[in-house]
């Protein structure tokens, strides 16, 4: 967005009746607060309070200068099938990957992350499948998925593996998505890896398109420069809401590298992929990225285990409350399919560290003094 433009969002007579009606839930008998949040839904799908079955809704934090509202936390499917290849799916892991989405929606999650290119489709069957599962929750929650990646092999045998932000491939690729979540809309939809070829005047008529349409809402990016960030967004008539990249303790790149910087000027929701290096700061990696293997958490560790013990807290939390600590309120993606670590996860919505703990892990992380 060019300086000095900013984007406000007016609210609807709709989106009024919704925020004075959700308070009139709470008194009714289930079934009817059932038919009502179905009701408020079709006003303005996705902003239904997300309770879980503890009773207690995770804080939840606006998208961007969108009206859409987050759990502070995301959910993300990318393991939900179990493994990356298709050909491996077996009916034991699409009920394990079931049993992570809906653990994640009963701690609180209402943002659940996707993309068409995770296990070639299976995630997003998975999740759309839950959704027919679970009596409600699609009226509870926002859908994010993400498009843009070809595999090898499409559409003839000699195409390399590649990125492709064309209209036509945008648009195909997110009615693709829409049939297997088994959904009329995308909350949000976002450009997975940053294209070489990537126009920023087609990718907005794509938009355009999609929006017009009612198959996508609103729209964001994933690994973007902060660069073409600023040039789709300057050919979008529409704002970007989230820009999803990898942030961690032992990824830091996004804090020196303007990306945050352009979300706080900007009004972007960032949002943070492997926000626990795939276990290496957590409870243990089983599979790490080829880019995720020269990670050394063993510089930061102790003091991220002093820190917790001194709050009576696990690494886990305390690493995902880091994050949240960042005034661009980031939204971290939590990917295990392990019930009782999405919960735990959700536990650093409830901590918060101080100015001082919190350098003490960026020191660490750094692994040298700050200038």
């Amino acid at each position: 967005m060019w300086p000095g433009r900013r984007w406000l969002f007016r609210s609807s007579g709709a989106e009024e009746t919704v925020g004075k009606q959700k308070a009139l839930l709470l008194c009714q008998p289930t079934e009817i607060v059932e038919e009502a949040r179905k009701a408020l839904f079709r006003l303005s799908p996705g902003r239904l309070p997300a309770y879980s079955a503890r009773g207690k809704a995770m804080r939840t934090i606006p998208l961007g200068v969108s009206p859409l509202k987050s759990s502070q936390l995301a959910y993300g499917c990318w393991r939900v099938a179990g493994t990356w290849n298709l050909a491996e799916v077996t009916p034991q892991s699409r009920a394990a990957g079931s049993r992570a989405i809906i653990a994640a929606f009963e701690a609180g999650y209402t943002l659940f992350d996707n993309a068409d290119i995770y296990c070639r489709g299976e995630a997003e069957r998975i999740l759309g499948e839950t959704l027919k599962q679970v009596s409600g929750m699609r009226e509870r929650v926002l859908i994010a998925t993400k498009g843009g990646i070809r595999v090898s092999g499409d559409p003839t045998p000699d195409a390399p593996a590649r990125y492709d932000f064309s209209a036509a491939h945008l648009i195909n690729a997110c009615e693709q998505s829409l049939k297997r979540l088994g959904i009329d809309t995308i909350d949000l939809y976002m450009l997975h890896r940053p294209d070489f070829l990537a126009d920023p005047d087609e990718i907005a008529r794509a938009f355009s398109e999609l929006k017009a349409a009612g198959k996508a809402r609103w729209f964001g990016v994933s690994n973007f420069r902060p660069q073409l960030v600023t040039a789709l967004q300057v050919a979008c008539p529409m704002p970007l809401i989230v820009h999803q990249v990898e942030i961690s303790l032992a990824k830091l790149d996004a804090f020196t590298d303007g990306t945050l910087d352009q979300c706080l000027i900007e009004r972007i929701t960032p949002m943070a992929w492997s926000p626990l290096a795939a276990g290496l700061i957590g409870a243990g990696a089983t599979r790490l990225l080829p880019s995720q293997e020269a990670y050394r958490p063993e510089k930061f560790l102790p003091v991220l285990e002093a820190v917790a013990n001194a709050r009576g807290a696990s690494r886990t939390s305390v690493a995902i409350s880091w994050l949240l600590k960042h005034p661009g309120k980031i939204v971290p993606v939590i990917g295990s399919i392990q019930p009782e670590r999405i919960r735990e996860a959700a536990k650093a919505a409830d901590l918060e560290l101080t100015r001082e703990e919190w350098y003490r892990l960026l020191i660490a992380a750094r692994g040298e003094a700050l200038p």
